[in-house]
């Protein structure tokens, strides 16, 4: 008989940090979370640093699972910035696995889309920038990867489809998939150079222009067509 040995670890593991699929009783297990950053021309703008296709590639940034919240959370005011913004985000959600995957092929590693927030310390984050240092700490805030349900869509590129975003009620983002720079099957394959993508990643695809500030107390409501609805509401600093 084969003796069989159990792990014991010096304190608890964290979770496996998961989403709901619409019209699914198991939930996504969330492995990573990758962003596009400046992927609508309008945004790159308005951040100073317009992108040129023809001679840039895309460039990401990574936070943990552990930054994962869903919609209808409150979260506390983060501490260190006086300048927390919103950025609504379509999401891609990768269902098998993919290197060096061509344009072509990319659909197939699709699994689904949600709407998403990458709340962001936008004054720690551009003090990192202009010093030429890691964006961690205006981007891999703790609950700042806000995401809605998953919506089922296999193989599915999106193209196209209105977002928004609202504050109070009052209109702060809309634009529309189409105006992405680089669009989903080019983001797939880009990635999965760098990456051995796998069942579970989330890809944020950028944010459109329209960033900016939000306040405890304030209720932020975002909407893509033909994917769904996200809420988020902004709590006291602790």
């Amino acid at each position: 008989m084969t003796a069989t040995t159990s792990t014991t670890y010096l304190w608890t593991p964290p979770p496996v940090y998961s989403l709901p699929v619409r019209g699914r009783s198991e939930r996504l297990p969330i492995h990573r979370l990758f962003f596009v950053g400046r992927n609508y021309h309008a945004h790159a703008v308005e951040m100073g640093r317009p992108v040129d296709k023809s001679v840039e590639v895309p460039f990401y940034f990574t936070k943990a699972p552990s930054t994962l919240v869903e919609s209808g959370a409150t979260v506390a005011y983060p501490p260190g910035t006086q300048n927390y913004h919103h950025e609504m985000e379509l999401v891609l959600a990768i269902g098998a696995p993919g290197f060096r995957v061509s344009e072509a092929d990319a659909p197939r590693l699709i699994y689904g889309y949600a709407c998403g927030l990458d709340m962001t310390r936008r004054d720690l984050q551009l003090v990192a920038r202009d010093k030429g240092r890691p964006w961690d700490l205006g981007k891999d805030v703790e609950q700042s990867s806000v995401v809605s349900e998953i919506v089922l869509m296999p193989q599915v590129v999106l193209g196209q489809g209105e977002l928004e975003l609202s504050v109070n009620g009052t209109a702060r983002q809309k634009s529309d998939l189409s105006k992405l720079i680089w669009n989903i099957p080019e983001l797939i394959a880009d990635l999965s150079k760098f990456y051995h993508l796998q069942p579970g990643d989330l890809i944020f695809t950028g944010t459109p222009e329209g960033v900016g500030p939000v306040l405890a107390g304030d209720r932020i409501e975002g909407h893509i067509e033909g994917v769904g609805s996200i809420v988020l509401h902004v709590g006291p600093a602790e």
